[in-house]
C-alpha cells in the first residue's frame, strides 16, 4: 500500500511509535521550529528551565509580529529578552518589523519534506511548500528545540482533489472557506488534509499558503500540498532553489475521505459573524454596508495578495465612511511595493497602511467602532477577538475585500468587470539584514539574558493528588474558543509573559467573575461542550487556569493542540462516556474525583456530583507518557526529572 506525502515525511522522521494506528501515540523528530513573541517569551522562558545551552534543531527561528504595538515597557522588553535568548542559545531573531512569522518563514526558511513546529496555531502555512508543519504549545516547542521529539495522535488522512481553475475575482481563499462550509471548525479535527488533483498547478505557492492556514480552522492537525515545479519555482525565486526536494502522494496512497472540488465553479465567499465555517456567497450580502476594511494577516498578504488588491485601488477612492488598513505580510513583500509603485496606488486610493505584523488580526490596533461591520482578510472572526465586544467580522478574500472598501458595501466582486491582471516578478529582493544570527557556541556564553519587570516565573505546579474535590468553578458551551478562555488584544497581550496579572483576564468574555470565584475556591473545574479549546495555540490558555487552580476540564470533546496544552500544564482534559450527562451538571455544583492513579492508568473515571448525588462516568485515553506527565504536574517537571 503506498503512502501519502505525509505519511512519507512522518515515516522519515518517527522516532516512535506505530503509524499504521490511527489514535496511536507516535513521537516525530522535529527539523525547525519557530515561536512569535506573544507566545515566545513563555517558551523561552520554559526552554531556560529545561537547562539546555544550545538548541538542537536544524533551524529555530524567534519573530516578533503580535506584540508590536509599544506603549509601555512591556513589549519592548519581551522583545530584548527574546532576542537575548535568541543570541545565547543558538536561535535566529526576526526583528520588530521584519514581517509575520508565517509568510518569513515560508519565504525565507521553510523547505519540503522537513519537519516544523511552532508555537503558533497556523504554523500549518508552511504545508504550501510540502512541510509538515504544525502548531503547538510553547512548551513542546522548548522541548523540540532541545532536541526532543513532539508526540501526537496519528492522524487520519483525508484528501481533496482539486479540478478545474479559479474564476476572475474568486481566490484561494474561497477555497478555504468553501471546505470550511463542507466540513466546519471541528470536521478536520484528528486529520491531516493533503490538497492535490489537476487543479493544484493553476494554484501559485502563496496560494496554497493561504489554504494550508485556513486548514488551521478545520481542526486539523496540519495541512499539506506536494512540492513540485511550482514549489521550485517560487524557492527560485527566493533564491533557494537549493532547498527544493520533489515530494508527491504514491499513485496507490490510501486516504479516510476524499473531498472533490471544482475551482471553476466557485464564486466569493465571506464567513460571516462569528466563526469561520458560518460561510454565506457574498452574493446574499450585498446590502450589508461596511465600516472598516483590513487586508493582510498571515492568511493574506503575500505579494500576490498586495499586488491584486492595489491593481484594484489604482486610481480609485476608497468610500466614504470606510476606514481601510492594509499590512505588508513580510519586509520583502513592503519593500517590493514599494519599488514597482503599488504602494503609492494603495496610499493615494486612501490605505492606512500598518507594519509589517498580524496587527489587527490579534486586536493589537485597528479594533473597529461600536458594532461596527469590519471585512477582514484573516483566519478568524471570533466573538470580541478584533478588540471590540460588539463588532462584526467577516472574512473575505483580498479581492471581496478591496473592492467592498471602494463601493462601502459587501460587494460581489464578479460584478466589477474584468478583473486586473499581474505579474509576478521572476526573482524576490533578497535582503536578510532583519534577521540576526545566534552567538556562535564559544561567543554565547559571555551573552547576558536580558529581563524585564513584566517577565514572571512559570506558574508553580505539583504532583497530582490521589483525589480532585473541587466546585465547577464555570460551565460554557460548543465551540469556545482559546480567545475566550485567554483573550489577545493591545491591553492583554503585553502581559502574556506575566501570568499573575494575565490571569485577571481569563474567561472574560464568557464572565467576569471567573478569576476572582477561582482564586477564592482554590481547587476547581470547567466544564465544556464540542470542540473546546479551539483556536489559537497558545498554551496561556492553559498555564492561566492552571495558575487559578484549575484541576480538571471536562467535555464533550476538546482541540487536539488546547488538549495538549492541558496535559502540559498539569490539568486534566477528559471526555464525557454519554454527553447528555452535560445536562447534569450546574454551574456551582461540589465534584469529587477518587483513585486518580488507577483511572489514570484504566482511562476510565468516576465523577461524583456531591450536589445533586449523580454519578457520571468519564473517559481519559492517555498513553503511558501522557499519564506520567499528568502525575508528575505538567511536562516541565517531567522533562526535567522532578
Amino acid at each position: 500500500m503506498g503512502l501519502t506525502i505525509a505519511q512519507k515525511i512522518i515515516k522519515e522522521h518517527l522516532i516512535s511509535g506505530d503509524m499504521s494506528k490511527v489514535g496511536s501515540e507516535i513521537a516525530l523528530k522535529i527539523d525547525q521550529t519557530l515561536t512569535q513573541d506573544a507566545t515566545g517569551t513563555m517558551a523561552y522562558l520554559e526552554f531556560e528551565t529545561i537547562g539546555i545551552p544550545r538548541v538542537k534543531t536544524e533551524k529555530s527561528v524567534a519573530y516578533i509580529d503580535h506584540n508590536t504595538l509599544q506603549s509601555g515597557f512591556e513589549n519592548a522588553d519581551d522583545h530584548r529578552y527574546i532576542q537575548s535568548v535568541a543570541k545565547k542559545h543558538g536561535i535566529y531573531f526576526s526583528r520588530p518589523g521584519n514581517g509575520i512569522c508565517h509568510q518569513v518563514h515560508l519565504e525565507r526558511f521553510g523547505k519540503p519534506g522537513k519537519t516544523l513546529i511552532g508555537s503558533d496555531s497556523h504554523t500549518p502555512t508552511g504545508g504550501g511548500i510540502g512541510m509538515l508543519a504544525m502548531g503547538a504549545g510553547g512548551l513542546d516547542v522548548a522541548v523540540a528545540m532541545g532536541g526532543g521529539a513532539y508526540y501526537i495522535s496519528m492522524p487520519k488522512m483525508y484528501k481533496v482533489n482539486l479540478t478545474g481553475k479559479l474564476s476572475p475575482w474568486v481566490s484561494a481563499k474561497d477555497v478555504s472557506l468553501e471546505i470550511l462550509r463542507l466540513l466546519s471548525v471541528k470536521g478536520g479535527v484528528g486529520t491531516i488534509i493533503e490538497w492535490g488533483g489537476e487543479g493544484i498547478k493553476t494554484l501559485s505557492v502563496p496560494e496554497r499558503a493561504t489554504i494550508t492556514n485556513m486548514g488551521t480552522e478545520l481542526g486539523a492537525t496540519t495541512s499539506i500540498f506536494p512540492s513540485d515545479e511550482t514549489t521550485r519555482e517560487f524557492l527560485k525565486a527566493q533564491g533557494r532553489e537549493q532547498d527544493y526536494v520533489p515530494l508527491s502522494s504514491d499513485e496507490d496512497a490510501v486516504y479516510d475521505k476524499i473531498i472533490d472540488i471544482d475551482l471553476s465553479t466557485l464564486k466569493p465567499l465571506i464567513a460571516c459573524p462569528h466563526s469561520p465555517d458560518n460561510v454565506k456567497p457574498a452574493s446574499e450580502l450585498t446590502d450589508i454596508k461596511v465600516d472598516q476594511v483590513c487586508i493582510g494577516s498571515c492568511t493574506n498578504s503575500s505579494l500576490a495578495d498586495m499586488l491584486k488588491v492595489a491593481a484594484i485601488l489604482k486610481g480609485k477612492t476608497v468610500a466614504d465612511g470606510v476606514s481601510l488598513s492594509i499590512s505588508p505580510g513580510s519586509r520583502q513583500v513592503f519593500s517590493m511595493l514599494s519599488e514597482c509603485g503599488a504602494l503609492a496606488d494603495m496610499i493615494n486610493a486612501g490605505a492606512r497602511i500598518l507594519e509589517c505584523a498580524c496587527g489587527p488580526c490579534i486586536g493589537m490596533g485597528f479594533s473597529p467602532n461600536s458594532g461596527g461591520v469590519s471585512l477582514r482578510t484573516f483566519n478568524r472572526n471570533f466573538e470580541g477577538r478584533s478588540g471590540t465586544a460588539d463588532g462584526k467580522v467577516y472574512l473575505v478574500s483580498p479581492e471581496t475585500a478591496a473592492v467592498s472598501a471602494l463601493t462601502g458595501y459587501i460587494t460581489d466582486a464578479t460584478t466589477c468587470g474584468t478583473a486586473p491582471e499581474i505579474t509576478m516578478p521572476e526573482k524576490f529582493t533578497i535582503n536578510d539584514s532583519a534577521v540576526l544570527a545566534p552567538a556562535s557556541e564559544q561567543d554565547a556564553k559571555d551573552v547576558e539574558i536580558l529581563r524585564g519587570p513584566n517577565i514572571k516565573p512559570f506558574p508553580e505546579t505539583k504532583p497530582l493528588a490521589e483525589s480532585i474535590s473541587a466546585p465547577l468553578i464555570l460551565k460554557v458551551g460548543d465551540n469556545i474558543t482559546t480567545d475566550h478562555i485567554m483573550p489577545a488584544g493591545a491591553k492583554i497581550l503585553p502581559y502574556r509573559s506575566n501570568i499573575p496579572y494575565l490571569s485577571q483576564f481569563c474567561f472574560g468574555v464568557c464572565d467576569k467573575t471567573f478569576p476572582e470565584r477561582a482564586k477564592e475556591a482554590g481547587s476547581s473545574i470547567i466544564v465544556g461542550g464540542i470542540n473546546y479549546g479551539q483556536g489559537s495555540s497558545r498554551e496561556h490558555a492553559a498555564l492561566v487556569p492552571l495558575y487559578l487552580g484549575v484541576k480538571a476540564v471536562i467535555a464533550k470533546s476538546f482541540a487536539r493542540i488546547h488538549a495538549a496544552n492541558l496535559i502540559n500544564a498539569g490539568i486534566i482534559p477528559l471526555t464525557f462516556v454519554n454527553e447528555a450527562d452535560y445536562d447534569k451538571l450546574s454551574q456551582g455544583d461540589d465534584l469529587v474525583m477518587s483513585d486518580l492513579y488507577n483511572s489514570l492508568a484504566s482511562g476510565e473515571f468516576t465523577l461524583v456530583n456531591k450536589t445533586t448525588g449523580e454519578e457520571i462516568k468519564l473517559v481519559g485515553e492517555f498513553t503511558q507518557r501522557q499519564t506520567d506527565i499528568i502525575k508528575a504536574g505538567g511536562l516541565l517537571k517531567y522533562t526535567k526529572g522532578e
